[in-house]
């Protein structure tokens, strides 16, 4: 007999928060019944109203906290309760690096069925502020205004920001210039649901030195008047190194399209993570907090254990940022990416550090190491830092094919992650260790580092 859903919405009722949610969102139940209350914290009694109902589950809107929890902190942003960019700024920075410990600890428990597995104390960042190198805020209007910002929680109307406390200075100062720009010089702001107008997004790049890269994506290949946008982005921006256009002409949620115009500079960035330095073009994946990078590379060399006899593969390495972590420790080290721009970069990166050990590959981690395989390609140690949805299953299987010695797994999601070490276990490979690293702080993400080691070594 199927059970009666005990709420239904405009209810309201008073729950006690019992833990947080994998978007930390408070969760408690009414009746054994899940109940999501964005906002609450775990320990919190609160009045809500229920907006919407599930099958397994329903989502309520706090009206009233009847006690407040002792992690609870004022948020510093103003547009904090509407923007979506931040999850944690009301939640004290001790306590959110317990809370994302315990989320990489749960889904590997729950998802991946592994017992005992120690999961380290997050290695929290010593300014967990003004971070982010990377920006790519939408446009659009707002009561007749040029708004420039995040999405607002849940939907697709943009909160317009002036200082992102979690963007480095160049960034939020991009932002001040182009929304001038947009209004000095008349340039059609994009409307989602008429899918026309002109600037669709503003994206910012700050590398070494501060220096600044700004890519407008805009829904049509004409941009008017784009030389004098150029010259004032440049008077306005002394740091600016870089203005590119990207267009992107199709009516869907995809930021960046396939065509890039080089409008002025240079078509990449520099940035440095120890006594590396990286070219970066707009399509490059590099993490998006330099300073915890090298917190989380160091981390995967310690993993690694390498001696300087062993050959390497790094999966899914991007600019090849690992890879040349790992080639300074090893005989070998083997890139492997699918996005050709990033591993011309990478291959760049290489002749600018003097690595002559390092080689790079352009294809599919799933095509590519089935491959590599059967080319009899056997390396002693395999990193991997796929993206959210985690590792395939030919690239698992190629992997644990391969018979290296240590897995280094690295992962931006505790879900796929519990579920490939789970596959990992039964392939013949051991979970020794996790080490979390707060690459993302004020927000629900959390990266980690897995340390895996062949059974038959044991």
């Amino acid at each position: 007999m199927r059970r009666e859903i005990p709420v239904k919405p405009g209810q309201t009722c008073e729950i006690l928060i019992e833990r947080f949610g994998s978007n930390a969102e408070g969760v408690g139940n009414i009746e054994g019944f899940t109940v999501f209350a964005p906002g609450a914290l775990p320990g919190e009694k609160v009045r809500l109203e229920i907006e919407t109902v599930k099958k397994n589950y329903a989502v309520g809107a706090v009206k009233k906290r009847l006690t407040e929890s002792a992690i609870r902190v004022a948020p510093r942003c103003p547009v904090y309760a509407a923007c979506g960019g931040c999850q944690l700024q009301h939640v004290s920075y001790p306590a959110q690096l317990e809370l994302k410990r315990r989320q990489v600890s749960d889904a590997i428990e729950r998802i991946g069925g592994l017992k005992g597995v120690s999961v380290l104390p997050v290695k929290g960042a010593e300014n967990p502020w003004n971070y982010r190198n990377k920006m790519q805020f939408p446009v659009g209007r707002g009561a007749g205004e040029i708004v420039i910002g995040c999405f607002a929680r849940g939907s697709h109307t943009i909160v317009d920001t002036t200082d992102c406390l979690i963007q480095q200075a160049g960034n939020n100062a991009l932002i001040a210039a182009m929304r001038e720009a947009a209004r000095k010089f008349d340039v059609p702001v994009y409307d989602e649901d008429r899918h026309s107008g002109v600037l669709r997004h503003v994206m910012g790049r700050v590398g070494k030195n501060d220096a600044l890269m700004a890519v407008l994506v805009t829904a049509t290949p004409e941009l008017r008047r784009a030389k004098e946008i150029v010259g004032f982005l440049r008077r306005r921006l002394p740091n600016l190194v870089s203005v590119q256009q990207n267009i992107q002409t199709y009516h869907n949620n995809v930021i960046l399209g396939r065509e890039t115009k080089l409008l002025w500079g240079k078509p990449t960035i520099e940035d440095a993570i120890g006594r590396l330095n990286f070219h970066i073009s707009l399509r490059s994946f590099f993490q998006v907090n330099t300073a915890q990078a090298e917190v989380l590379y160091r981390q995967a060399l310690d993993y690694a254990a390498l001696t300087g006899r062993e050959t390497v593969i790094d999966a899914y390495c991007g600019t090849g940022t690992i890879t040349l972590f790992l080639a300074q420790r090893a005989r070998r080290a083997i890139g492997i990416e699918i996005v050709a721009p990033a591993i011309r970069d990478a291959q760049k990166n290489a002749r600018d550090n003097r690595v002559k050990n390092a080689e790079f590959i352009t294809g599919d981690a799933t095509s590519v190491m089935p491959r590599l395989y059967k080319e009899h390609i056997r390396p002693d140690v395999i990193v991997i830092d796929p993206p959210r949805a985690g590792c395939t299953p030919p690239v698992l299987t190629a992997m644990a094919a391969m018979h290296p010695r240590r897995i280094v797994y690295v992962s931006c999601n505790p879900a796929t992650l519990g579920r490939d070490l789970a596959i990992l276990t039964g392939l013949g490979y051991q979970t020794k260790e996790v080490q979390p690293v707060d690459m993302f702080p004020m927000t629900s993400h959390v990266e980690c580092l897995t340390k895996l080691v062949r059974k038959d070594l044991l």
